[in-house]
């Protein structure tokens, strides 16, 4: 099974968007309010090419690997998204493993005798939870505290903590401030329903307009995973047409566009539940022998849409 087929849409439209350095690191700097997280610089921070898939967790979220250099000492940070709507308890048991992988590879790729120098250490992995699910966030931040009483053995039992980044822990006034690409995302996956994801885009118009071209660019290759959220292919593929043709200069113009173009799909769809309706109506008047003319008058429906429905 490919990695592709494990995540899913959501998950590889983040792991996507976070696989743009400049995007991570607005992540970082955005929502991780540390001395540390001012530190890293583009320039040396390295997206690692591995993706550790674990056997006891095959179906579960994307990962995301990145080694960064802080005063010379070498940092990884390891994100694991979480875009389930249910809370996974056992997201620091997971992370474990996932370290655990790392550390493994780590000592596996370096000589056996500068391993066993007493000088030799492990590097420091910064665990990340994205999570965009709408259910409260309830999994303990520390390790140790998934252990059956570690109070009794509090300074013997392995513990880490891991960061948190959960979309809709963020006022919306919060998001807008930052006016770059990762609160814009986060902006626009906050909304409920498609109706509410085209306001948002509204609001967002200015601020997107305002992103370079890289970053214009994966804005709309990811907003595509929240406006075709239960669209049909049909009007997945109209949509994707629109995103497409997006330039800079011209949002506002796209969201016109999406409007025009999903409002007939919505009075396409209610037309169809309606016509759907009546010939429910009009099979049971049927069943019960009421006259032809009867059913014409009262559903609305043809003489010929009857004739298909005997």
């Amino acid at each position: 099974m490919s990695e592709e087929q494990i995540n899913q849409p959501h998950d590889s439209g983040y792991k996507f968007l976070l696989s743009s350095k400049k995007a991570f690191l607005q992540l970082i700097r955005s929502f991780i309010k540390t001395g540390w997280a001012k530190q890293i610089e583009e320039a040396n921070l390295v997206k690692v090419d591995k993706s550790f898939i674990l056997q006891d967790f095959q179906n579960k979220e994307a990962d995301l690997i990145y080694r960064a250099r802080l005063k010379d000492k070498e940092v990884i940070f390891y994100v694991l998204m979480e875009m389930q709507s249910t809370v996974d308890f056992l997201i620091p048991y997971r992370l474990l493993l996932y370290m655990n992988e790392v550390w493994r590879d780590t000592v596996k790729n370096v000589p056996w005798q500068e391993a066993r120098r007493k000088d030799f250490r492990l590097p420091v992995i910064v665990p990340i939870v994205l999570y965009n699910g709408r259910a409260k966030w309830t999994v303990p931040l520390n390790f140790k505290e998934t252990l059956e009483q570690y109070e009794l053995f509090e300074e013997h039992v392995l513990d880490f903590r891991y960061i948190l980044v959960n979309v809709h822990a963020y006022r919306q006034e919060e998001l807008l401030e930052l006016s770059n690409l990762i609160g814009s995302v986060f902006f626009l996956d906050r909304g409920k329903d498609l109706e509410e994801n085209l306001y948002n885009l509204k609001q967002l118009s200015s601020r997107i307009e305002q992103l370079d071209p890289e970053e214009f660019e994966l804005f709309f290759a990811w907003a595509k995973n929240i406006l075709m959220r239960g669209c049909t292919p049909d009007k997945e593929k109209e949509i994707t047409g629109i995103l497409d043709k997006a330039r800079p200069g011209e949002v506002k113009e796209v969201i016109t566009n999406l409007e025009k173009n999903l409002k007939k799909a919505f009075e396409d769809a209610e037309k169809h539940g309606i016509e759907k309706g009546m010939e429910k109506i009009a099979r049971q008047m049927l069943d019960h022998g009421e006259d032809i003319e009867k059913i014409i008058k009262y559903t609305g429906l043809s003489r010929e849409q009857l004739d298909k429905l005997k």
